[in-house]
């Protein structure tokens, strides 16, 4: 499954909110949005708020033998401003870029960069053990491992003969 990053249509005015996209960006975005409403239908009245957001961390999971492991990018993001929570196999991030402090350097001429709360939930291919989970965030990249639960673990079963 290839995750995208969602980004909003950019109509060329020089405002704070908008973002560069190419049409094909934006059918992915929706595509992936009705995608979710199906996997979640419990969640249909969020789906509907974050279909207009702008901005949710692009995420890599994998997954081995014994843990899965997801990487978020969150630039200039504090560790303080980000929270994690797991149950079951789901997982969510969630947090808040904050404004820097504005310097009187002269008018805004373009500004891409997203602020405000984000939150992306995430299904995991397997159940997780929650007391087996710890994150890390090192250059702008949060990295979460997941130890699977003992009935996720695959187990190898010894053939007898008799």
């Amino acid at each position: 499954m290839k995750l995208t990053r969602r980004e909003r249509q950019d109509s060329g005015a020089l405002s704070p909110s908008n973002q560069r996209s190419s049409p094909f960006n934006e059918l992915t975005r929706i595509r992936n949005e009705i995608f979710r409403i199906f996997e979640e239908p419990f969640s249909f009245g969020s789906a509907a708020s974050s279909l207009f957001e702008g901005w949710t961390p692009a995420v890599d999971v994998y997954e081995d033998r014994d843990k899965v492991t997801v990487r978020a990018e969150l630039p200039g993001m504090d560790k303080n401003d980000i929270e994690v929570s797991v149950a079951g196999n789901t997982l969510s991030i969630s947090g808040e870029r904050k404004q820097e402090e504005e310097k009187g350097e002269g008018e805004n001429y373009r500004s891409e960069r997203f602020l405000g709360r984000f939150q992306r939930t995430i299904t995991l291919p397997a159940e997780v053990d929650p007391n087996q989970v710890q994150a890390t965030y090192k250059d702008g990249v949060l990295t979460i491992t997941c130890g699977k639960s003992e009935q996720a673990k695959r187990k190898q079963i010894e053939i007898k003969t008799s």
